[in-house]
């Protein structure tokens, strides 16, 4: 079996031990992304809706890099601060969504880092 490290400039840089995304056995498996912009490291968005367009981008930025794509996703994990913003946050993801949507769990959490709103990590087809 081989793994592949994966990393991209289009999306944050790993702050810490552990990479955007691995590639392995036909599958890639990221990073949780939260939003951050690549070219800054600023936090993007005030407000949920804002903070999830940002992570969808930066998890479509690492999918592409890995030959794969958001069409290609078959599971995610949504971390969110507040359930009480589910509704808003489902309303930007079923725009990347759209047609045939992942598997999905959604739950909320204490904290996130950098005291964001949203974090979102996937599961996806290599491609070819």
């Amino acid at each position: 079996m081989k793994k592949e490290v994966i990393a991209t400039s289009k999306a944050p840089k790993a702050i810490g031990p552990y990479s955007q995304a691995v590639k392995a056995n036909g599958l890639v498996f990221t990073s949780g992304q939260i939003a951050l912009d690549p070219e800054t490291g600023a936090i993007s968005g005030q407000n949920v809706q804002a903070q999830t367009r940002r992570v969808l981008n930066n998890l479509q930025a690492v999918l592409e890099a890995a030959g794969s794509s958001i069409g290609l996703v078959v599971k995610t994990t949504v971390y969110l601060k507040n359930m009480g913003d589910f509704a808003a946050m489902n309303s930007v993801y079923g725009e990347f969504f759209a047609g045939e949507p992942p598997a999905r769990s959604t739950v909320e959490v204490a904290r996130l880092p950098k005291d964001v709103l949203v974090e979102i990590e996937a599961v996806a087809l290599a491609g070819e």
